[in-house]
This record gives C-alpha cells, structure tokens and sequence, in this order.
C-alpha cells in the first residue's frame, strides 16, 4: 500500500494548483446552496450535524454515541442519517437493525444500532430522501447527521465540527489531492463548535496551534479523548479489567490504528506484542482470522469495537478480546461551559423554536 502522505509531499508543486482549484469548487458549492440554487430539505425537528474537515478518524462515530446516549437519558428519541460507508443495502432507505448483516448495514451503523436501541439508524447515500422517509415513519425528536458538515443537501442547526492535532498542524488547510482535507480553511466558518480529538500522551504544539489556527474564529473549541474502561470478550461471555501484564497483540481496520494501540497501552499497562492494520472499514474473511492468530501465537488478540461487530460472525464463540471505550472531554477554549451543557442549552433552543413554529403552522391550517 503506497505512503500516501510521503507520495503527496513529493508531488506537492504538482498538486498545490489542483488543492486550490478544488477549495475553490466547494466554495462555490458552498455558496449555491446558501442563495438556494441547489436545494436543501429541512428536518421537522432539530438537526445535529457531526462532521470533519478532513478524512476519517477523528472520532465522528464515539461522539454520535455520545449524543444519542446524553439524549436517551433525556427520552429524546433520534434518527441516525448516515450514508453507511462501504454498505450494500439490498434497498434504501434502510433502516439498520441489531441483528442486521454488517456487509449490507456497514459497520459503523451496525456498531450503533447495537448500542442505542432507542435511536433509528438509517442507511441511505440520499439523506435528504432518508431524512423525510424517517422523520414521516418515526417522529422523531431530532435529527442527527452523520459525517455531514460537507452533506449541505441537508439543513441542519448545530454544525459540529471534528478534528485531529494532524488537521491543527501538519496538515493544517491541506486540501485534497494535496492533503486530506475536503475543503479550505474558510469553511470552517460554517461550525457552530469545533471538537478536537486527542490520543493519549502530551502532543506538544496543539495548544498553541488552538489558539492560532482556531480560536479566531470565536466558536467553542472542545477537546475529547477515548478513555479506556475495560475490556469485553467478543461474544460477551465475559469481561475483564485487564489480561494481568500478559503478552496481547491489537488488530484494528480502522482509520488511525496507532489509538487502538495507545489506547490498548494505556489500559494493559504495556505496549502489544505487535499491532496488525487492516484498511478502514476492512471486510473480514476467515483468512484474515487465521493471519491474526497466527500473529498472536498464543498471545491475547485485542480488536476495536468498530471490527467486533465484523469479526463476531466469523469467529463463533469469539476468543478475541473487545476494547471498552468511553468518550471524555478534556480542556476547552473560547467557551466556560462543559460540552454537554453548552450542547444542552443549544438543544433546548432549539427544540422550542421548533415545537413554536410547529403550533404556529397548525393554527394556521385550522384557521
């Protein structure tokens, strides 16, 4: 697999021209949609968008999870629009059950269907088409939009908008093809907070990268990281703390596999034995199951939850341990309040104004 990175910097004279003419086509992407020459449709209710600048692995799917379960406690019942990466659904709008297969669901959106029951998870690359067909079947008390800050056929409220210490200082405004941004740094403008993603360890330059590069644009800056808690076996049949310093491999398919394995490290107390990467959203063979035992000879195997719900149909009884993450907040800027009061208080907003204008509408249709 060639080093995307070291092959961009060596063609970057090559690609600095194309970077900008590409910013400068989503900018006037961005601007159609804002005078309304391509059309946007407007959920009923509120919309959260959860999205990135760049490409993945700056914890988009964690922090959904993190919202739906701040709104189950809340009985606030949600819909999921999420294109559903790599899925094959045999029709769409498809609305993803517990119990569906992860080839026609996609991975991500099986992993949350399993863990917030509550919420409808629905797979469709039209989520303006998915958004209508679910808010009609379910009423839902708000709508979350998954990967959707670049989505704009979809008007949403709150633009939540993630990204990594690399899109802060390496690869700050480093637009495709010569970096991994979708669009320039003035699109940033669109976000109503910015959510940072950090790994654990000290990452020197980030707080002053934050301050340069972020707080001029006088929104909310958060920061989160995925805190270990523990770890699952694969077919729940147990769960443990740790293995008791024993030797562990990890074996991730998952945008940055170097957090799998910190985060493994910072659990376990040691480093693993090896760390075996397979290409995101990686579809699981029984050949690739034979490869990572091979690997662990012996030794425990550590996967992400994101692979477990791939991995479990082809292991049976599943002898893999699955890692248990929780989502916390670290430091903030620009902002006093914690992120889940300020998304609290935003939320709140915004359901009034909704359930407003939906009274004014239907006194208006009696009148």
């Amino acid at each position: 697999m060639p080093n995307i990175p070291a092959l961009q910097h060596r063609l970057r004279h090559f690609l600095r021209p194309l970077a900008a003419l590409y910013a400068q086509l989503m900018r006037l992407r961005c601007w159609l949609y804002a005078r309304g020459t391509l059309r946007s449709w407007r959920p009923p209710c509120p919309c959260v968008s959860v999205g990135n600048i760049g490409w993945g692995g700056s914890g988009k799917t964690p922090l959904c999870g993190h919202l739906l379960r701040w709104a189950g406690k809340r009985e606030e019942h949600g819909v999921v629009l999420t294109r559903g990466y790599r899925s094959r659904p045999r029709r769409l709008p498809l609305l993803v059950t517990p119990g569906a297969s992860p080839a026609q669901a996609g991975d991500e959106p099986l992993m949350l269907a399993k863990t917030h029951r509550l919420a409808r998870i629905v797979v469709d690359p039209k989520r303006a088409r998915s958004g209508a067909w679910a808010c009609a079947r379910f009423d839902p008390d708000f709508v979350l939009l998954d990967d959707g800050f670049q989505h704009l056929a979809v008007a949403r409220d709150i633009d939540l908008v993630l990204l990594t210490p690399h899109d802060l200082m390496a690869g700050w405004n480093r637009v495709q093809p010569l970096g991994s941004w979708r669009e320039g740094a003035s699109a940033l403008v669109r976000a109503s907070a910015f959510l940072i993603k950090v790994v654990p360890g000290r990452q020197p330059g980030l707080s002053q990268a934050i301050d340069e590069r972020l707080r001029p644009y006088g929104k909310p800056i958060f920061t989160f990281a995925l805190k270990p808690r523990g770890l699952a076996r694969l077919d729940g049949s147990a769960r443990a703390v740790d293995l008791g310093g024993q030797d562990y491999i990890v074996a991730s398919g998952i945008a940055d596999p170097d957090q799998a394995a910190a985060t493994a490290a910072k659990l376990l107390g040691c480093e693993p034995r090896q760390v075996l990467d397979f290409n995101d959203h990686h579809g699981f063979r029984q050949a690739d199951v034979t490869r990572i035992r091979e690997a662990a000879d012996g030794a425990h195997v550590v996967i992400t939850p994101k692979d477990a719900v791939k991995l479990r149909l082809l292991l049976g009884t599943g002898d893999f341990w699955t890692l248990r993450t929780v989502l916390r907040f670290g430091p903030k800027y620009n902002c006093d309040m914690e992120f889940d009061d300020w998304f609290g208080a935003h939320f709140g907003e915004l359901a009034r104004h909704h359930s407003h204008n939906y009274r004014q509408a239907m006194r208006e249709e009696l009148a």
